[in-house]
């Protein structure tokens, strides 16, 4: 589903060259759940934008369910994520002037979707909202923000989602009520997903460690863990 070939990504500092990341290369099966973990500065959020196609490799290439992101335009990379690709952030974003319902909406509405009431109200259930439809972000705790967003991620039927420390902003038992969340809608849904944490008793909760330092792959294991496991997702966080 996801191969990354010797992916480097260099900055210009005055006459320095500076290595983000040097020569990161694997691959992802279908349906894994996958933890990259590292200390701040290692370059985990700069691999995520590299694997996502948000960002551009210096070298190296990425491949999305075939698809090699270094073959196609900013357009054509732009129109891949919006078809095969969900995103979960630290800070949600949320449109702040649409419910939680129009929230989830949007992406099928950009798809121009039939039916995107019907399956943004089905996430919104499944993720334990069917009773706050209607509130905007304000009127949502943290957790629930959250939630929505994941509910969002999830509306055009992802092949792959990455979330960048989607916990973050969150205290611990509700970011792992979050990842509980993540870990079902995996098994159910059949998505690949890619999850950037700080948090290495969350990242256990994956079924692959991927560690980063100074922007290099310095262990990469299978945690033994069924990323199917969950908890009570339908519970207030």
């Amino acid at each position: 589903m996801l191969v990354a070939r010797d992916l480097t990504k260099e900055y210009q500092s005055g006459t320095q060259t500076l290595a983000v990341l040097k020569d990161v290369s694997f691959s992802v099966p279908q349906g894994t759940f996958v933890a990259i973990v590292g200390p701040s500065g290692s370059g985990k959020t700069t691999l995520l934008g590299l694997l996502a196609g948000l960002d551009v490799p210096s070298r190296g290439t990425v491949e999305i369910d075939g698809v090699g992101l270094h073959e196609l335009s900013e357009d054509a990379r732009a129109l891949l994520r919006g078809q095969k690709v969900g995103f979960v952030f630290q800070g949600f974003q949320l449109i702040p002037t649409l419910t939680a319902l129009e929230n989830v909406q949007v992406p099928l509405e950009l798809r121009g979707e039939s039916g995107a009431p019907a399956r943004a109200r089905e996430l919104l259930t499944r993720v334990g909202l069917g009773d706050r439809l209607d509130h905007f972000p304000t009127q949502l705790s943290g957790g629930e923000q959250q939630r929505v967003a994941i509910a969002r991620a999830f509306s055009n039927r992802p092949r792959i989602l990455f979330a960048d420390e989607p916990t973050g902003n969150l205290d611990g038992a509700t970011g792992t009520r979050i990842v509980d969340l993540l870990t079902a809608l995996n098994r159910e849904e059949g998505a690949t997903v890619v999850l950037v944490t700080h948090d290495a008793a969350l990242a256990g909760r994956a079924q692959r460690l991927i560690r980063l330092a100074d922007g290099v792959v310095v262990e990469d294991r299978e945690t033994g863990t069924d990323a199917g496991v969950s908890g009570e997702t339908g519970t207030a966080a």
